[in-house]
């Protein structure tokens, strides 16, 4: 199965692995020469603050009054470092793809998380955040997440393929309809968006493949290999053909 430099790829009909969403954002790497953001955290002294550190958005709990005291501090270091909060943010945005990218996924939990403290409507924060739940098999979390991404940028037709993606896997775990109509309308959009998303059309392949509906599976399938011949899976295009041959005879 191919899989896109840790964005998704064509998704296998038996497994939908999701190989991880982060490769394809190393396009969005954003570099600095700045003093290396982790020189100014200040470390943790206690067992809690380490844990919520591991946790999407901190745990989303109330904060201890050592926690506050060491945001206080984090953030008086940015920006002194940092030309802006939101500069910062970036930066440490584009160390946690680096460090998902590495499998090291607690570490990049906590840059990712730092990213959020310093800019809540940074989309990036919570579209890693998600990759990780994903990468942890948190798939409710993982799909928290990513909405909560695409409210701060719901135009991303990337990051809209990649909370379908996680939808449809979702979907075959708890077979709640909502989950794949919504997919559905996601993949919709994000083919309206960017018409040349040949992920996106892929996934609406398989949405289709889901429900029986074989010939729009092979419609959908067509465009996106028109667009980018990358897209294409050859486990997922066995297990359509087996239901229904290529209308186009294109492949036998």
């Amino acid at each position: 199965m191919h899989t896109l430099r840790i964005r998704m790829r064509p998704l296998l009909w038996g497994m939908i692995l999701l190989p991880g969403l982060a490769d394809a954002q190393s396009s969005q790497f954003i570099t600095s020469t700045r003093t290396p953001a982790t020189a100014v955290v200040a470390a943790s002294t206690t067992t809690t603050t380490q844990n919520a550190r591991l946790l999407p958005l901190f745990g989303e709990r109330s904060k201890t009054a050592e926690q506050i005291g060491q945001e206080i501090k984090f953030l008086n270091d940015c920006d002194q470092n940092f030309t802006s909060r939101d500069e910062a943010s970036q930066f440490f945005a584009a160390r946690g793809w680096e460090y998902v990218a590495e499998s090291q996924l607690d570490t990049a939990t906590y840059r990712f998380n730092l990213a959020w403290l310093l800019n809540d409507k940074n989309a990036d924060a919570y579209w890693g955040l998600g990759v990780v739940c994903y990468q942890q098999s948190k798939l409710s979390d993982a799909i928290r997440m990513l909405k909560k991404g695409l409210a701060v940028a719901d135009t991303n037709a990337m990051l809209m393929t990649d909370l379908a993606t996680v939808q449809i896997k979702q979907y075959q775990t708890t077979r709640d309809t909502t989950e794949l109509n919504e997919s559905e309308s996601l993949l919709q959009k994000a083919t309206t968006l960017q018409p040349t998303n040949a992920t996106a059309l892929m996934k609406l392949s398989l949405v289709h493949f889901v429900r029986a509906d074989y010939g729009p599976a092979w419609t959908y399938f067509h465009r996106a290999r028109i667009l980018d011949l990358s897209t294409l899976d050859l486990n997922y295009l066995n297990e359509l053909m087996a239901k229904l041959p290529d209308p186009q005879g294109i492949f036998k």
